[in-house]
């Protein structure tokens, strides 16, 4: 499970070092694709094909359907943790998520994203928000 919050530099040519405790679960690769707001979403081989197989499940006719396809697959790309512990984020991504030298990394259970810290900014403070906290729990009908 994805856990966590890290704060990580992207070196020129878009390699971003994964946090240690993350690396081993990206065995032998995982899938980074754009997120559903301004960052990126990196999913193990197997949470993707979850995914996918539904996505591909809907039909062609359904245009809702058809954006989901080309937002989830001509955004994705097979990314490998290399020796040093790093993903190569492709140039495209990095454009649309707006990274550029130093990334948020964020665990979100299942998968991680990444977010450039301008983006992150006002996530983090809507986290801080105890009203909207509290409904968000709420929705889990959670009993002591």
């Amino acid at each position: 499970m994805f856990l966590g919050r890290y704060t990580h530099t992207m070196d020129t040519k878009g390699r971003l070092t994964i946090p240690a405790r993350f690396r081993g679960l990206l065995e032998p690769g995982a899938y980074i694709s754009q997120g559903f707001e301004q960052n990126l979403m990196v999913l193990t081989a197997p949470a993707f094909e979850r995914i996918s197989a539904r996505v591909n499940g809907m039909s062609l006719t359904d245009p809702t359907a058809r954006q989901l396809k080309r937002l989830l697959f001509a955004t994705a790309d097979w990314v490998e943790v290399d020796s040093s512990g790093r993903i190569l984020i492709p140039q495209f991504l990095r454009e649309v998520s707006g990274i550029n030298g130093e990334a948020i990394i964020v665990g979100a259970g299942d998968y991680f994203e990444i977010w450039s810290p301008a983006a992150w900014l006002p996530k983090a403070a809507e986290l801080q928000d105890t009203e909207t906290n509290a409904q968000r729990f709420a929705m889990l009908e959670l009993s002591s």
